[in-house]
């Protein structure tokens, strides 16, 4: 059972102190946190966190010739399941026709629309983040005007996004990642919802790998990353959209908006407008060649030059 040692009494000083010799020590603490205790006496503590009462007790007997008038308490941790725990403050959370949930919140999912039951865990994706929001209604969208036939998900994380293609398109669906973890994490989602027919899975950096490029050009690209790796990418994956194929970036903040969209007009995309929930945006653009819809940034139902934003 995990253990607490707690040091009271100390100046913030005294306190980050004691925790940089905490953690030098050769059985060094999960982890170490100082807190205010007092706001205006100005008094702190130190919470060190170990995998069981010997090694607290140890690591508080080392520091004893060092502490002075404070004494330290060891306090062992109940037993909880902390995932468990945090899993529950997770909402289900609805985007569009869209509706993600957790295992804990199973007996709440909705009988219309397209529910998927995703957990947090070690791979990127829950879609409670806006970036996997965003993308969701933009797809949403998209699905009012147009059926893509070929799709991929750059960046899968825990495979969300192709995984609502998978289940509103009943199509084959490629995902790609550059952890493993996350191909696992997706090929297993995918069956728990009943879509292992319809999601493949690679491991891969980028756009870098035979069964991508097989199955290229694609008519809908999700690409939910970062703004860098996404302006490196501009020029290979608009080689890898089909004529009048939709794209759909995140993973970028507002201020990196015109960044992005630049390096993708570049390269001969139409913009529509932004989609932003906060201080994230997610953009979306269309293959000039032969567009299914106008050639005005309309084949998402967002205007070029306004874009929208979700609360």
């Amino acid at each position: 059972m995990q253990c607490t040692l707690t040091v009271e009494g100390l100046t913030e000083a005294r306190a980050n102190e004691l925790a940089l010799l905490i953690e030098d020590q050769p059985d060094p603490p999960l982890a170490v946190t100082i807190n205010e205790t007092d706001e205006s006496g100005r008094i702190w503590n130190l919470v060190a966190y170990f995998t069981g009462e010997a090694e607290a007790r140890g690591a508080g007997e080392q520091l004893r010739p060092l502490l002075g008038p404070q004494a330290f308490s060891v306090t062992a941790l109940p037993d909880v399941d902390w995932v468990r725990r945090s899993l529950e403050g997770l909402a289900p959370v609805t985007a569009g026709r869209f509706y993600l949930y957790g295992s804990h919140d199973r007996a709440r999912r909705r009988s219309g629309g397209i529910s998927l039951e995703i957990d947090a865990g070690t791979a990127f994706g829950t879609g409670h983040h806006a970036t996997t929001s965003g993308c969701l209604l933009a797809f949403d969208c998209l699905l009012k005007h147009t059926t893509p036939r070929r799709v991929l998900d750059l960046g899968c994380g825990t495979g969300v996004l192709a995984l609502a293609a998978a289940k509103a398109l009943r199509r084959p669906v490629l995902a790609s990642d550059i952890d493993p973890i996350a191909i696992t994490v997706t090929r297993d989602n995918a069956r728990n919802n009943g879509a292992s027919a319809f999601v493949g899975a690679v491991t891969a950096p980028g756009l870098k790998h035979r069964r991508i490029a097989d199955q290229a050009p694609y008519d809908l690209i999700f690409a939910n990353i970062l703004a860098r790796p996404l302006i490196a990418l501009a020029g290979d994956l608009a080689l890898s959209l089909a004529p009048g194929g939709a794209l759909i970036l995140s993973g970028l903040t507002r201020d990196q908006e015109q960044a992005v969209r630049a390096a993708y007009r570049n390269r001969g995309l139409l913009p529509a407008g932004p989609l932003r929930i906060g201080n994230w945006s997610t953009l979306c653009f269309q293959n000039a060649k032969r567009p299914r819809r106008s050639r005005h940034g309309r084949f998402l139902g967002i205007t070029a030059e306004g874009g929208w934003e979700a609360d």
